[in-house]
């Protein structure tokens, strides 16, 4: 007997399985293109299934229709696997992940090697941090109810935190959810991620949060490092003019506004 595209479906999730393509589709189906296409129109108009990318499909828990989509968290491997692009979760999202996020963020924030536009999925939307540096990059694997994925280890979140601190809410926010990471890093690995990326002016302000973290044991290994390389003076806040900074003069950093942050 044949069976239905929803049959199909509900093969995949029995399986534990929640993505597929939309060849996969056709061909484990047995229908038509066009067929497939009305059918997935239709469940997507049902919520039972969610497009992704005109490719890419996820399936819709129940327990999810009101938001009309899984979380991303347990899609997205197979999506960027889809992609064919390296990635991991990264910023907020992996901090939330290590248990260090204050609120849940408001994206989904996921780190490759090249550009990708913004995706909205449901109600999630998912942004895409373009990096030179993922090949280096620590990472560790995160259990999902769908599976794992690849996200920045906390010594990576931190580091990242630091370079991208605009996307993660300010550089307040920044040390707020770098406190929530202190218990987990480690002060070698935080080392190799800061050298990964060789970005000495944001690991001057990523020691200066440490230092404000009364966390010098972390810190002290990234001073060196720091010094090593001869810094010249950068603004603390970038964003922000220096008319009024006072001069930090162990990392280097014109303090052009005070870190508050919740410990």
């Amino acid at each position: 007997m044949a069976r239905t595209l929803e049959q199909w479906i509900d093969d995949l999730q029995a399986r534990g399985r929640y993505t597929f393509l939309r060849q996969e589709a056709i061909a484990g189906s047995g229908l038509s293109a066009e067929a497939v296409k009305k059918g997935l129109q239709r469940l997507a108009a049902r919520r039972r299934v969610v497009k992704v990318k005109n490719y890419f499909y996820a399936i819709v828990p129940l327990e999810y229709r009101a938001a009309a989509a899984p979380p991303p968290a347990w899609f997205i491997g197979d999506l960027m696997v889809a992609m064919k692009l390296p990635y991991y979760v990264g910023l907020l999202s992996a901090a939330a992940m290590h248990g260090a996020s204050h609120q849940q963020p408001q994206e989904f924030q996921v780190m490759t090697n090249r550009s990708v536009r913004r995706i909205t999925v449901g109600r999630a939307k998912i942004r895409f941090f373009a990096s030179k540096y993922m090949a280096g990059a620590a990472t560790v694997a995160m259990k999902t109810p769908a599976g794992v994925v690849a996200a920045a280890t906390p010594e990576t979140t931190a580091v990242d935190l630091a370079r991208f601190s605009r996307s993660a809410g300010n550089l307040d926010n920044v040390a707020t959810v770098i406190s929530g990471l202190l218990p987990s890093l480690n002060a070698s690995w935080l080392l190799a991620a800061v050298r990964n990326v060789d970005d000495v002016p944001n690991a001057q302000r990523l020691g200066y949060v440490l230092d404000r973290l009364q966390k010098r044991d972390l810190s002290g290994p990234i001073h060196e490092w720091v010094s090593r390389h001869h810094p010249r003076p950068q603004k603390l806040r970038s964003a922000l003019g220096a008319g009024d900074a006072t001069k930090d003069c162990r990392w280097h950093l014109l303090v052009n506004g005070p870190i508050e942050f919740d410990a």
